[in-house]
């Protein structure tokens, strides 16, 4: 076969019509042209703005110990969060804690600056605890 000819059939072509898709066709694949759909500015979807639900403040759970929820408290007076769970994962001893966070003030956050906020606001009471799981997250 002359190599003018392998050319033409094994290179692919662009298919134009007006008003029609544009699809590469080559010569093993079926020809597909789908009409383009029209919709007018009247039914364009847009995302719609909700207003901001009523901040409910979280509430500590019964089954909280005394430092348990003075970290709670602690967290929910500076961070405002949607969620909150605090946890002494040491035993009881109270030299461990498991924190999960979700709060609007993370929004636009790295995950690293979120927790150096959780660390600002904890301040002193973080530093006599031997570790801390952190899990922060915007809603």
């Amino acid at each position: 076969m002359a190599p003018s000819l392998i050319c033409r059939f094994l290179t692919p072509r662009l298919v134009i019509a007006p008003r029609l898709a544009v699809q590469s066709v080559t010569p093993w694949s079926p020809r597909i042209i789908t009409p383009f759909t029209h919709r007018s500015p009247a039914s364009r979807t847009y995302s719609t703005e909700t207003a901001p639900a009523a901040e409910v403040p979280v509430e500590a759970p019964h089954y909280l110990d005394e430092n348990e929820r003075r970290i709670f408290n602690t967290l929910t007076s500076e961070l405002r969060p949607t969620k909150l769970e605090v946890q002494d994962v040491s035993g009881g001893c109270g030299s461990m804690y498991a924190l999960d966070i979700v709060s609007d003030q993370f929004k636009g956050m790295p995950v690293i600056k979120q927790h150096r906020l959780v660390n600002k606001v904890l301040g002193e009471d973080i530093k006599k605890w031997h570790g801390v799981q952190l899990k922060t997250r915007a809603p």
